[in-house]
């Protein structure tokens, strides 16, 4: 407000006019009273060159929100050049230009304002002659159509005709923002009526319109309310759908976002799936490569097993034949042979169904051993998959633990900094007006300290003077009872001569007495006005001192609100740890539970090692019989060799005779072989 005052009286110096003391009182008032947004100059007889002053002032004012400039009898001019100044201005919302007769020049200079400032939201022109003029008032209905800031418009007592009416219907048909207009006490008429009628037709933005008072027929007023009623309607209906779609946005925003983190969450699951089913499909091959691997190598052993069999089989079945061939020849051996034969074919058949029934014996237990294995691979793999689903269990509730920790100490962070900053910026505010208020009570202080200095001064001059002068009063007095004294003595000489002497020395001391009795009262005066100034002075301490109270009072208030907001902080604080504390007894159940999974795992484990040992030592033994078993497969080879060669050394007295038969028979063609 003092800056608003300094940029009024500025020109005014500069253009050496004196300001208006209305205006300057005005002001006062309004900064005593602290209402720093209204500029209340109603009723105040406002010159030109005040206009042209205050439309400068308000060019750029960044203060006032509402101008009431009613029955300021302005001129043409005045209002042509504060209307000029609010053209630009951007903080005004309310004008009040009432009872101020404004004819065609204002009208102009109010089209020129609707269709140039972006900020006036309420206008009110009551009890004025707007209507009066035609060709100013359609300027002022054009600025109204284009218009995009104004919402209330009054327009009553302002002698508008059917034809004004007119150029407000045209106006209303461009308009898309005002929401009032009153247009009551002027003189529309039944043309008028149906013109601003037709114009709602077009117009959606209206919402009041009172047309009393302007012999406008009870069935165009009822539609002009329906009209009205309807506009009503539609912007509670297009608000209603605002806000349900401004609902609906949101909602669909947060589905959305909801949607895409559930998304994002199942892509990273489905990842890590299929890595884990990758790694485990990677492992699962290679062991079963492995397993492969030492099943090809049994099969080998077997199948090596079977060729040395099948081998002792041809043997057996050429030395039968040998035996046969040659029991023709051999008559007398025959015997010998044939009991050797069936010796040696029933141990070969017994050896055989051993060799059998051990073979059998092996390949089931290899069997069931292949069986016991891919049994256990299937236990290791389901609880493998187990483990991983606890694991990615773990790792998810461990993620949504670091996430809400994380959120929370954010949440705890950012709570702390406002706290932080709200307490900064209290305790500056409270720091600046205790400053301030310190200053203004030292200043105050020191100012009463020095009238209070200077008046005891003046007090004690004048009771100085008043001493001088009462002495110099009583000395006059003794001096005339003296002469007195002396004059009674002398009375029968100079009777007329003291008579005259006293006379005129009375008349002079009285002189002088009113002389200082006026003086004395001059002093009682200034004493007394000094007095009231003191009065002033402490009414304006006391006063400072009840603001003080309530800033102290404010203080504390504020200090409550701190410790309030310091209590819900805390509150917010102990239940984030009370869930964090669910969390975490939810998360070592949990961990507990994984730690038997575990335990099963490893006992699982144990087990399978133990298996695999029991295995190993049960494959070692069928390994050791099967060596037995070639090694006495050896031993029968060595012993039918040298069957064999007793055979031919007793054959051999038979050589001779026989071996022209010999050469030609296939036994002699095989023999050599062997």
């Amino acid at each position: 407000m003092e800056d608003f005052r300094r940029t009024y009286l500025q020109p005014l110096e500069e253009s050496g006019l004196e300001p208006q003391e209305s205006v300057l009182n005005q002001l006062h008032d309004v900064r005593a009273a602290g209402d720093s947004t209204r500029l209340d100059l109603a009723t105040q007889s406002l010159s030109v060159d005040t206009c042209a002053v205050l439309g400068r002032v308000l060019y750029n004012d960044v203060l006032f929100t509402e101008v009431v400039l009613s029955d300021c009898m302005l001129s043409e001019e005045g209002v042509k050049l504060l209307l000029h100044g609010l053209c630009s201005n951007t903080t005004v919302k309310v004008l009040d230009l009432k009872g101020n007769n404004m004819r065609a020049v204002g009208s102009e200079a109010l089209g020129k304002l609707l269709r140039q400032n972006k900020s006036i939201r309420r206008l009110t022109l009551e009890w004025n002659a707007l209507g009066m003029w035609g060709e100013a008032f359609s300027i002022f209905c054009e600025g109204l159509g284009s218009n995009e800031a104004l919402k209330q418009l009054d327009l009553r007592n302002n002698q508008i005709n059917h034809q004004g009416a007119g150029e407000l219907a045209m106006a209303l048909k461009r308009n898309t923002t005002l929401q009032e207009l009153d247009l009551r006490w002027n003189n529309i008429g039944l043309l008028g009526g149906r013109a601003l009628l037709e114009s709602l037709q077009q117009n959606r933005t209206l919402l009041q319109l009172e047309m009393a008072g302007n012999n406008v027929p009870s069935d165009t007023l009822k539609a002009v309310e329906q009209s009205i009623d309807h506009n009503s309607d539609r912007k509670s209906t297009l608000k209603e759908s605002r806000s349900k779609t401004q609902v609906l946005s949101k909602e669909i925003q947060n589905l959305r976002e909801e949607k895409g983190k559930q998304f994002l969450n199942m892509m990273e699951t489905i990842d890590k799936q299929r890595e884990d089913l990758g790694r485990s499909s990677r492992m699962s091959a290679v062991r079963v490569g492995q397993l492969q691997e030492a099943l090809n190598e049994r099969k080998s052993a077997v199948n090596s097993l079977k060729a040395k069999l099948q081998m002792t089989e041809a043997a057996l079945a050429l030395s039968e034949q040998k035996s046969h061939d040659l029991g023709e020849l051999l008559s007398r051996v025959k015997l010998e042979k044939s009991e050797l034969k069936e010796r040696q074919s029933r141990e070969m058949n017994k050896e055989q169904e051993e060799a059998v029934i051990r073979e059998g014996k092996l390949i089931r237990e290899l069997h069931i051993s292949t069986e016991k294995n891919l049994h256990l691979k299937s236990k290791v793999d389901e609880l493998q998959r187990r483990c991983k689903a606890q694991q990615d269990h773990i790792f998810d509730l461990k993620q949504e633990l670091t996430n809400s920790t994380a959120e929370l100490k954010l949440r705890l962070a950012q709570a702390e900094e406002r706290l932080e900053a709200e307490k900064k910026r209290s305790k500056q505010t409270l720091d600046d007006a205790e400053n301030l208020r310190q200053k203004e009570v030292d200043q105050l202080n020191r100012h009463r300290e020095e009238s209070e200095r200077s008046l005891q001064d003046r007090v004690q001059k004048l009771e100085g003077i008043r001493i001088q002068l009462e002495e110099e009063l009583s000395r006059v007095r003794a001096l005339s009872v003296t002469e007195r004294a002396q004059a009674e003595e002398e009375l029968i000489k100079v009777r007329n001569q003291v008579r005259l002497e006293e006379q005129q020395r009375v008349s002079h001391l009285e002189e002088k007495l009113r002389l200082l009795t006026q003086s004395r009262d001059e002093s009682q005066i200034h004493c007394t006005q000094q007095k009231q100034t003191v009065s002033e002075l402490q009414a304006r301490n006391n006063h400072l001192a009840l603001e003080m109270e309530g800033l102290k009072r404010r203080i504390e208030e504020l200090q409550q609100e701190l410790g309030g907001k310091e209590q819900e902080k805390v509150a917010e604080v102990n239940k984030v740890r009370v869930e964090l504390q669910e969390q975490i007894g939810h998360l070592q159940a949990e961990r507990a539970t994984q730690g038997g999974l575990k335990e099963k795992i490893a006992a699982l484990e144990r087990e399978m090692k133990v298996q695999t040992s029991n295995h190993r030592e049960a494959q070692l033994d069928k390994e050791s019989e099967i060596a037995s078993l070639l090694e006495k497969l050896r031993l029968k080879d060595g012993e039918i060799m040298r069957t064999r060669e007793d055979e031919a050394q007793r054959a051999s007295f038979l050589q001779k005779a026989i071996l022209t038969y010999v050469q030609g028979s296939p036994l002699g063609s095989y023999s050599p072989k062997k």
